[in-house]
């Protein structure tokens, strides 16, 4: 009896009462932790973008995609809310002069940053 594709590759089949069907095992992959963005990132992929999602998957490589996209959204909002404190004058000065006027200015500072950070790298 010739051999399917999927036998040729290394595959098997289970008998199931009168039908043989594939047994199927994702990759192994090393789990890393993923955070909110990565968790978001994901979310938004298997919703829309199905193919990437399930290609990512099946090829072993999601967490360790979705890891990263994390830690690259991590170090973007860092950056952001860093240059936009710069830009907009906001400094050790004035959090000590004035604390509640540093924290209003810095939640508007963050607030921006998360909406470019979702814009450009989570739900693109």
């Amino acid at each position: 009896m010739e051999q399917s594709l999927f036998e040729q590759m290394g595959g098997k089949y289970e008998r199931q009462g009168d039908y043989l069907l594939p047994c199927l095992t994702l990759p192994a992959e090393e789990e890393q932790p993923v955070g909110i963005w990565g968790q978001r990132h994901g979310r938004f992929l298997k919703e829309h973008h199905r193919i990437m999602y399930y290609s990512l998957l099946t090829d072993g490589k999601l967490n360790s995609y979705l890891a990263d996209v994390d830690r690259q959204a991590e170090e973007m909002l860092s950056r952001l809310v860093t240059q936009m404190a710069e830009q907009e004058g906001i400094t050790e000065t004035l959090k000590a002069q004035d604390q509640m006027a540093w924290v209003r200015q810095m939640n508007n500072i963050r607030s921006r940053a998360t909406e470019i950070v979702y814009h450009d790298l989570i739900f693109a």
